[in-house]
């Protein structure tokens, strides 16, 4: 059944006194390894230890005895001398900045007068400019007086017939005659209508004046012709005319509209030459006032300069060179681990426990009847519960008050974490199997 009695918690005094211990001496031997004499060209570096001091551990009332320790850095002889001359040289300076302080009582205690400064510009009485505005655009022409109508067509008459008539009128009588004269002629030599010799001068002159009829209408298209070109000649007079007439028109206007932009123009760019002279006075009165102002910055600069040169020599005076240190070198002091004495009663306590855990488990699988290697652990079947370490101590309900106490864990919280080795019963208690909760190292 193992341990019947619970393993005895560490007294949390006792750990903190054995901790504390522990800790005082580890300090000390850390500063006697890391407190490292040291010697160097311009000087050396020297830890002594002193009397010891006793320090009581308010918690326990222990008392421990600490070494005082004391550093000395000594310079070398070249810069111990350089040092004093360096002292001798610092009093001298501060003994004449003494003196020279006492000129600061009526320099400081006098006020600071501007009365002869130049004075400011004022920028109320800048004028700034009122610029003129630009006028708007000239009215265009931008429409054309007609010319006139453009002719498209002209009366000609293209019928010929008139012509042919009239030239046919004056040849038809001489046709005639001609006729005439050539059938007596014929008739006199004997030759009769119908014979071959008689049709064939008669077929010769009908040529002859289908040739004269063919002339006159040839002449009739030719003049037909000739009138129509006249009056080509004439509708293209005119609209060359109109053309003329319309070129002037828009001639006229695009002057007329070139002399308006031209006129906008000029009086644009003297709104514009306005308006730049008004910039340019203004910049000029701004040049006056930055000039003024420059005036009095210089004045003024000048006057504390006076003011601040004695406070700036007798600063001078109070600061001097320095001597110059020995440089140590960085040693790698021996620190030794603080052991952690609490932490390792602690994890004893622990393992007793768990082993004491392990033999209540063991007990308890024994006596478990009915519910085999699980053990009743349920939060809601325990009283006067408190908790010790990892685990918590308690009384079944309906044990009495003198009945010893059981260690154990919470099936509530095991559930969360393990729930393989949490199982709740029939009487809806959660029971615990101890023994696969401790072999799993929970």
């Amino acid at each position: 059944m193992g341990k019947k009695d619970t393993p005895k918690a560490p007294d949390p005094r006792e750990t903190a006194a054995a901790q504390t211990g522990t800790n005082v001496t580890t300090a000390i031997a850390n500063g006697y390894l890391g407190n490292i004499n040291q010697n160097t060209p311009d000087g050396s570096l020297k830890y002594t230890y002193g009397d010891m001091k006793t320090v009581t551990d308010p918690t326990t009332g222990a008392t421990y005895q600490v070494p005082t320790t004391t550093v000395t850095q000594t310079l070398s002889p070249q810069q111990q001398a350089i040092k004093n001359q360096n002292d001798k040289a610092s009093l001298n300076l501060a003994s004449l900045a003494a003196n020279q302080s006492g000129r600061l009582d009526g320099l400081l205690g006098t006020p600071f007068n501007l009365n002869g400064a130049p004075a400011a510009a004022d920028p109320s009485k800048l004028q700034v400019p009122t610029y003129q505005q630009f006028g708007s655009g000239p009215q265009l022409q931008t429409s054309i007086a007609p010319a006139g109508d453009i002719t498209k067509s002209y009366n000609v008459d293209f019928d010929t017939s008139k012509y042919e008539d009239a030239l046919m009128q004056r040849m038809n009588p001489q046709l005639t005659a001609s006729r005439e004269a050539l059938d007596n002629s014929l008739r006199q030599q004997g030759l009769e209508p119908g014979s071959v010799a008689y049709d064939r001068a008669i077929d010769a002159a009908t040529r002859q004046e289908n040739d004269a009829r063919y002339g006159a209408i040839l002449n009739a298209g030719q003049e037909q012709s000739r009138l129509a070109g006249l009056a080509a000649n004439q509708a293209a007079f005119q609209n060359s005319a109109q053309a003329q007439q319309y070129s002037q028109n828009a001639n006229n206007a695009g002057f007329a509209n070139t002399a308006n932009q031209q006129m906008f123009s000029n009086q644009n760019s003297a709104t514009a030459a306005n308006n730049a002279l008004k910039d340019q006075t203004f910049n000029a009165q701004q040049s006056a006032n930055n000039a003024q102002n420059q005036a009095r910055a210089t004045y003024l600069n000048e006057q504390y300069a006076l003011r601040n040169q004695p406070i700036n020599e007798i600063s001078a005076l109070l600061s001097g060179g320095q001597v110059t240190n020995p440089q140590f070198v960085p040693t790698q002091g021996q620190s030794m681990p603080t052991v952690d004495y609490a932490g390792l009663v602690g994890q004893k306590y622990q393992a007793d426990m768990a082993a004491y855990q392990q033999q209540q488990a063991n007990g308890g699988a024994l006596l478990g009847g009915l519910a085999g290697l699980f053990s009743l652990s349920d939060k809601d079947a325990k009283t006067d519960i408190k908790k010790v370490g990892g685990l918590y101590s308690y009384r079944y309900k309906g044990e009495g008050k003198n009945a010893p106490k059981r260690i154990g864990v919470m099936a509530q919280e095991v559930e969360k974490v393990r729930p393989d080795v949490v199982r709740k019963g029939a009487d809806g208690f959660r029971r615990v199997n101890y023994g696969a909760l401790f072999q799993a190292g929970a």
